[in-house]
């Protein structure tokens, strides 16, 4: 006879065994879930009519809107990494910042978080970056380790910068506006690229000979010209930047629509670099539809697992285990991502984002941590998942492209020290919550008693005289709803 107590943890440890031995995840998490099904039916710690559930779940994924982001941000990524903007950013600042040691290294660190905030992918980033500057770093002087981990590095900052792709996928497994989520990662965003600065400047003043500058009559002479150059180049780039995250924070569109704003600039800026051709479009969709079409496998696959899982008192189980951890909600935190840190080194962002943060914000949020607090300081966790070895998708990238010159071992070895800084930003998160909250503290205020819905027309099709309101005249018959703290259960209105 089964005991009720072990099957939540037998559970757990199933899915972790199917996803050791290399199963595709989707698939592990929709049969884990349904074998262990059968058998709570069977034994009677699982009620049936739950399953009932399962095509409802399943309409909600593929009509989520806000899921729609993905696809529009990966299409923009992938067009943008074919275009030539990287390119051309590249260029003009490695020739403004040649003339110092470790100036490259600069140059791919400011290029690589611009690219994030216009792209949000990872793989972009990292290719685009690998192809075009580890030849030139190779080439004149850089050691190896170095030139393999600032890129791989330069990359993964698109993990927390917005719009990145995962905190759109954790503020909708968290029931938090992308918005907030956005707003959040600025701080932890610029104290990441500050980090990978301060450490080229420490290493370039300890040992400038793994760094060295770039021969004059390769970067040219410093002129105000190529400083304008420079500038002017990145316009293209703050004009898309504004156009997706611009319009979020200043509430004009959603991240969906600002999303399809940025495709239509990324196919833009490709017919200004006169690459925007039929092949690279094809390109860009299959690559979308790829990534696309596998996260809403794995979300259909976590969905069945994540209902038997609660319908077994799993989260209770998870809830009973996380409460009790020494250090109140600082312990928590501690706890949780050393945890998601292990986990990292088998499972991509997207599985531990739709199996394993569906457990743990309850918790969270029963410890009273803020959620969107919570939701960022997991984000620059799960950056790590992309750079440590073995598994690092980084590496992995950067190893289809890197020359045969280049060893294995020092693409490995060259991450170790960028995974460190990226741990360091976690301590700084956790212990300094305001470098995420001050962000939304500081956000735009909205006054409950300013906000008026209005229905033009709907007092006159039921028969009823118009009523007072913008629209409640004779001429233009309509229903004005009260104020929204007039509701019950509505906020009380701010003091005066």
């Amino acid at each position: 006879m089964f005991d009720f107590g072990i099957i939540p943890p037998a559970m757990f440890l199933g899915m972790v065994m199917f996803m050791l031995y290399g199963f595709p995840v989707a698939f592990s998490l929709a049969a884990v879930g349904l074998f262990f099904g059968i058998i709570g039916i069977v034994t009677g710690h699982f009620d049936e009519a739950l399953l009932q559930a399962l095509p409802l779940r399943f309409f909600g994924i593929v009509s989520n809107d806000l899921l729609l982001a993905i696809p529009f941000f990966t299409f923009m990524g992938a067009v943008l990494e074919r275009c030539g903007l990287a390119e051309d950013l590249l260029e003009g600042t490695g020739k403004l910042f040649g003339g110092v040691p470790g100036g490259l290294a600069y140059a791919v660190i400011l290029v690589g978080a611009v690219l994030g905030a216009i792209t949000g992918t990872v793989a972009a980033s990292v290719i685009t970056m690998g192809v075009i500057s580890l030849p030139i770093m190779l080439r004149y002087g850089y050691n190896p380790r170095l030139a393999t981990g600032v890129i791989a590095a330069s990359g993964t900052i698109t993990q927390v910068i917005p719009p990145s792709l995962v905190l759109v996928v954790l503020a909708d497994q968290l029931g938090k506006s992308v918005g907030d989520m956005y707003r959040g990662a600025i701080g932890p965003s610029i104290l990441q690229v500050a980090i990978f600065v301060l450490f080229i400047l420490v290493l370039s003043i300890v040992r400038p000979k793994s760094m060295p500058p770039l021969p004059k009559e390769v970067r040219g002479d410093f002129n105000w010209a190529l400083l304008v150059k420079v500038l002017m180049g990145m316009v293209p780039s703050i004009v898309l930047i504004f156009l997706v995250l611009g319009t979020i924070f200043m509430g004009l569109a959603t991240p969906t629509e600002a999303g399809a704003l940025g495709v239509v600039g990324a196919m833009a800026l490709a017919a200004m670099n006169r690459r925007l051709t039929w092949p690279l479009i094809r390109e860009a969709m299959t690559s979308t539809t790829h990534i696309t079409s596998m996260v809403v496998m794995i979300l259909i696959g976590s969905t069945c697992f994540s209902l038997v899982f609660q319908g077994m008192d799993g989260s209770r189980w998870i809830e009973h285990m996380l409460s009790g951890i020494p250090g109140g909600p600082v312990g928590f935190l501690i706890f949780v991502n050393i945890f998601i840190f292990v986990l990292a080194f088998f499972l991509d962002f997207f599985e531990i984002a739709f199996i394993v943060i569906p457990m743990l914000a309850p918790v969270a949020s029963n410890l009273g941590i803020d959620l969107i607090w919570f939701g960022v300081l997991i984000c620059v966790n799960m950056q790590t998942s992309f750079m440590h070895p073995p598994f690092g998708f980084a590496l992995f990238y950067l190893r289809s492209i890197a020359g045969r010159e280049v060893k294995t071992s020092d693409i490995y070895m060259g991450a170790l020290p960028w995974v460190g800084m990226q741990l360091i930003l976690v301590a700084i998160v956790i212990f300094w919550p305001q470098s995420v909250t001050y962000w939304l503290d500081h956000g735009p205020k909205v006054d409950p008693n300013s906000i008026k819905i209005e229905v033009p027309g709907f007092g006159s099709q039921l028969g009823l005289p118009p009523l007072g309101g913008n629209n409640g005249s004779p001429q233009t018959p309509g229903l004005t709803l009260p104020p929204l703290n007039g509701l019950p259960g509505a906020p009380p209105a701010p003091a005066k």
